[in-house]
């Protein structure tokens, strides 16, 4: 299958689809979906109260206090987002690079869309000089900057921004007039919550940050659409919130009645879910450090992962050994990557890189095996890392990038 990649760089391929089916259903959630599966009505969404109350109190213990007349609700972040975007109007800025739906969402809607480098020492926040400059020369085309995208705990990249970092990107957007989108999503999947500060955006300037919070992955399996954002607790952000759900009503977008009930269970965040999410984010570190570790040794460079299920790779050192095998691009390497080791490695340019950049992410999921059983052992299990099927696939990654440094050694021009 061919599509346009998104960013417009011509027909890129999609490989076969590599599922990552996520850990198993908590029993809890199940009953939640039962329960509400019985209900005759139309799908809930974003006015309904269990659903708005229990986000609000999930932003609350995140020091983001949150009534449910700021909170909004959707089937999905995509959705939800676009809803935002649409409602904000004018051109959008975002880091480079960023999840790969972003820009997708913010063209769907006729909008522009900047990409904005981001410092060397993380991901999800634009530098600051550098959004100023971008800012400001989008204005002098005659664009129309209203809105910067950002997210602290960043997928891709898989690292937490610096406080002081978001601290002068926000101070510098404010000042140029934008209002920010603070996706938190992998907030709370933080490998080392006791050596990470994670700050939002939205502690500093309340009035002008919208988070957006995508339940599935952290909290609900994966395609199961649910996403909450809360809004400024101001007439600007009540305004901003009337329209975005005008904007949801005239797409009908609806939480599906059972789905709506799983997620008001995990947004109240019961024992179980806490500790789920705990072991679950415990168990997509220990494998992130893994493959993180079998990568830079072989000689390609990334930033340690510190949150989420997934890091971003830089195989230019390993251009030449890549470069033998018809690899010169980032679609290319893709490719490659993903028959290789059987899982999906999509390319730095799905997600707002240069397509010439021999960049990639790669999710800790697939490692966990193809099968309930074998996630489920992971789950359970003191030492997931010596699990057969773990090991093997944490193994092919090694020789697959230990390959590629050795080609890389004999390509070497000499001295």
């Amino acid at each position: 299958m061919r599509r346009t990649d998104p960013e417009g760089h011509g027909p890129v391929r999609y490989g076969p689809p590599f599922p990552d089916q996520g850990l198993p259903l908590l029993p809890s959630l199940s009953a939640a979906i039962a329960e509400a599966a019985d209900f005759e009505g139309p799908g809930s969404f974003a006015r309904t109260p269990p659903l708005l109350e229990a986000a609000g109190g999930y932003y609350a213990r995140r020091g983001l206090p949150a009534e449910p007349d700021t909170v909004a609700a959707a089937p999905g972040a995509p959705i939800l987002f676009a809803a935002v975007t649409a409602a904000l109007g004018g051109d959008v800025l975002v880091p480079r690079p960023c999840p790969a739906w972003w820009a997708p969402q913010i063209r769907a809607l006729r909008r522009s869309v900047f990409h904005v480098p981001t410092p060397a020492e993380c991901g999800g926040v634009p530098d600051p000089y550098a959004l100023l400059e971008t800012v400001r020369r989008i204005r002098a085309e005659g664009g129309d900057p209203r809105l910067l995208v950002l997210a602290v705990a960043d997928d891709p990249t898989a690292t937490v921004a610096p406080p002081e970092l978001v601290h002068e990107t926000v101070e510098a957007a404010t000042a140029e007039g934008l209002h920010l989108v603070s996706d938190e999503t992998w907030r709370d999947t933080v490998h080392r919550p006791d050596d990470t500060v994670l700050l939002s955006p939205a502690e500093m300037v309340p009035d002008r940050v919208t988070v957006v919070t995508d339940l599935a992955g952290p909290f609900l399996p994966p395609g199961w659409p649910a996403a909450v954002a809360r809004f400024p607790a101001t007439a600007d952000g009540a305004g901003l919130r009337a329209r975005v759900l005008d904007v949801l009503t005239a797409l009908g977008a609806r939480i599906a009645d059972p789905v709506a009930a799983a997620a008001t269970y995990a947004l109240d965040e019961s024992a179980d879910v806490d500790q789920r999410l705990t072991r679950g984010t415990a168990l997509h570190a220990r494998v992130a450090a893994a493959a993180y570790r079998a990568v830079v040794t072989a000689g390609a460079v990334a930033r340690p992962p510190q949150a989420g299920r997934h890091f971003y790779a830089d195989l230019d050192p390993l251009r030449s050994a890549l470069g033998a095998h018809g690899v010169g691009d980032a679609q290319e390497l893709e490719d490659f990557l993903s028959a290789r080791l059987g899982m999906p490695t999509p390319g730095g340019h799905r997600f707002g890189d240069d397509l010439a950049a021999l960049r990639v992410r790669l999710s800790t999921g697939p490692f966990l095996g193809t099968t309930a059983e074998e996630r489920a052992q992971c789950l359970i299990s003191p030492e997931p890392l010596e699990l057969p099927h773990v090991q093997h696939a944490l193994n092919l990654l090694g020789s697959v990038f230990d390959d590629l440094r050795d080609d890389a050694q004999r390509w070497e021009p000499p001295r």
